[in-house]
């Protein structure tokens, strides 16, 4: 038997202990919530966990294909990157996988080939974990771009307040050249 068919025989039972472990990372109250309410709408956080590391296992299991791991990756990272997670912390669930399939193997007698298909699977999930940083490095660079762009902002209607800002025409055409350029850049 393969590798993957004991671990699709697991699966439900592996999925339980990753949820778990991953809902030891936050405070007891937050993981109490978060494992206990079911509806989708009260509790998006667990239901994005859940859900996401349910389609990374499928997609493991499959081979998947690096494109629809970041879109399952996106959904968890997403949410841990505006919680205040540093980087290791927040894409740590990643390697979470790795000793949850370990102990879920503890009463199967490996062979050589199933090693080797564990190393490789590892591997795949070692891969993963890079694809998790970027996304998070992804996301708080926009966090941070949002919050210096609502400063500026900010700084701005204050002077407006302040009566310390004149409006000239020549400033409103900089303005416009500075978003065009910008726009430009970006593209």
């Amino acid at each position: 038997m393969s590798l993957k068919n004991i671990l699709s025989e697991k699966k439900d039972e592996l999925l339980a202990a990753w949820f778990d472990r991953i809902l030891d990372t936050y405070p007891a109250e937050t993981a109490k919530f978060l494992k206990n309410q079911k509806d989708r709408f009260a509790n998006p956080v667990g239901q994005a966990i859940h859900k996401g590391i349910g389609d990374i296992f499928q997609e493991l299991l499959q081979d998947g294909d690096v494109e629809k791991f970041s879109g399952f990756l996106d959904n968890i990272i997403r949410v841990r990157a505006v919680q205040e997670f540093s980087a290791s912390q927040a894409v740590a669930f990643i390697f979470f996988l790795k000793s949850v399939i370990r102990d879920g193997l503890t009463e199967t007698p490996l062979t050589p080939e199933l090693y080797d298909e564990l190393a490789t699977l590892e591997s795949q999930i070692d891969s993963l974990a890079l694809i998790a940083f970027d996304i998070f490095m992804e996301c708080r660079e926009k966090l941070y771009d949002i919050k210096a762009n609502e400063m500026k902002n900010m700084t701005y209607r204050l002077l407006q307040r302040a009566n310390m800002v004149t409006e000239s025409k020549d400033a409103e055409k900089e303005t416009n050249f500075i978003a065009i350029h910008k726009k430009e850049v970006n593209t």
